[in-house]
């Protein structure tokens, strides 16, 4: 017998846009769009087969050349990526199934070899203490950035603007800015990355003036209830992890609650690393500062993801992994039917079919 699931199953008006549960997908890097960046059939195919998620969040987007640092991922810096989403949310709306996209710029994540050897930009000129990175020289060092000048940042902000205007063009309902996970919005807000002394550094509010200008930038093209923020407070991924995190986010969640955005995705669960620097955040203390749509995400299994809405902690709940390897998830939950085996990591990031769209959907009973 299926576990009562409810709350996650039910459905929830985003703003105008019916959601038939409360289970998201989450944005998941799978470099399948070749180096040219242009979405395909096989991409296309792999969204379709998770089309029963309440809402579909894209994998990471790049914003600009200047923004990669995954190779074979997909961009929207020009008409014929545009033309490639737009296939992908085509077919999404004629299956009932609402889309975001994901405005991604990778900072210093990346490497020379990605930009015709320049370095890759930061908030500051601090490298990324990790092993390695895959690159398209093959996997290299990390180098240490080049800190934007000041002047330089509000061209970024503006790749921000385009990009919203391409992902409007392509037919999606909405973008999240990630602003999480080490990359470069949160280079910005982190103080352990961000050491200026500019307009954009040192206090609070300076640290989240690039997001701010960002989210400014983007609600010029789309209604702020059509525009998601994912945070990661809790994260190490990308040598992250700052001693005030806990003021750092509260305020930066406390300064969103004000543009009545869509929703606020928080990387809440530590089954991605944790810094170890304080107790984790927890959803409660982003509720106490946002009042609006909250989305956890991050090792939530289906009754942790129940209780997590059930409690009003959260409305929504993203699962990553999960999806990778069970395309029919929302189905797996309502009939309580067992999932797959994990994907394997390898197979994440590798090109082709293969741990991609070749998991199996559960049989008919």
């Amino acid at each position: 017998m299926p576990t009562n699931l409810a709350q996650l199953l039910s459905p929830l008006d985003l703003h105008g846009i019916p959601l038939r549960n409360r289970v998201m997908m989450a944005p998941l890097t799978r470099a399948r769009a070749g180096v040219t960046r242009v979405p395909n059939d096989l991409m296309q195919e792999y969204y379709i087969q998770r089309a029963s998620a309440g809402l579909v969040i894209s994998e990471a987007v790049t914003i600009s050349e200047q923004g990669f640092g995954w190779v074979d991922s997909p961009g929207i810096y020009n008409e014929a990526q545009v033309e490639g989403w737009k296939k992908i949310t085509t077919a999404l709306h004629k299956k009932g199934t609402p889309i975001f996209m994901q405005l991604w710029h990778c900072g210093r994540a990346s490497h020379s070899s990605f930009h015709n050897g320049y370095a890759p930009v930061s908030a500051s000129a601090i490298k990324l203490n990790g092993d390695t990175i895959h690159s398209p020289a093959g996997k290299q060092p990390y180098e240490t950035p080049r800190a934007l000048e000041t002047h330089e940042v509000a061209a970024v902000v503006q790749d921000y603007r385009r990009a919203a205007e391409r992902a409007k063009a392509a037919g999606f309902d909405g973008v999240e800015i990630h602003a999480a996970n080490g990359y470069l919005i949160d280079q910005f807000l982190q103080s352990k990355t961000n050491h200026r002394t500019d307009v954009y550094g040192g206090s609070l509010e300076n640290r989240f003036r690039f997001l701010k200008e960002i989210v400014e930038a983007i609600i010029t093209v789309w209604p702020a209830n059509r525009v998601g923020v994912r945070l990661s407070p809790n994260g190490v991924f990308n040598d992250m992890g700052s001693p005030d995190f806990r003021e750092t986010f509260t305020d930066a969640a406390k300064r969103l609650n004000a543009f009545g955005l869509a929703y606020l995705h928080v990387v809440d669960g530590l089954a991605f690393g944790f810094h170890e620097l304080g107790a984790p955040m927890q959803l409660p203390e982003f509720r106490a500062v946002f009042s609006g749509i909250l989305m956890g995400n991050c090792g939530y299994t289906a009754e942790a993801a129940e209780s997590a809405i059930a409690s009003r902690n959260a409305d929504l709940i993203a699962f990553g992994r999960p999806f990778l390897s069970n395309p029919d998830l929302v189905e797996r939950f309502a009939n309580g039917w067992e999932l797959n085996p994990p994907a394997e990591m390898q197979v994440w990031s590798s090109p082709g079919a293969e741990g991609y769209t070749d998991f199996p959907f559960h049989a008919k009973i």
